[in-house]
């Protein structure tokens, strides 16, 4: 899902070549991680967080959570409110 992020704000700027060009080299010394592995995070998530009224910011964010729970990752960034109600997420917010 990340990827996808990264790719449409490439797409969206004043030089997608240029944009998507540094995203290539960005990603290039990274693991992508499959979502297929949070498949289970991420249902049990959406339904508690929607049960318990929690509005959900970005469909997107639910499943870059759910991939860091599910991996047991840490998730970096600069909207750690997006991920605040999650069960057993771990945050850091470099951008504060």
């Amino acid at each position: 899902m990340t990827v996808l992020e990264l790719r449409y704000g490439a797409e969206n700027g004043n030089n997608p070549r240029k944009h998507h060009q540094a995203v290539d080299a960005f990603l290039s010394g990274l693991t992508i991680v499959p979502v297929s592995k949070a498949v289970d995070v991420y249902a049990r998530e959406k339904v508690r967080l929607r049960r318990a009224g929690v509005p959900l910011h970005d469909e997107f964010d639910l499943v870059i959570g759910a991939s860091a729970i599910a991996g047991g990752l840490i998730v970096v960034t600069d909207n750690a409110r997006h991920f605040k109600n999650f069960e057993n997420i771990r945050i850091e917010s470099w951008g504060e």
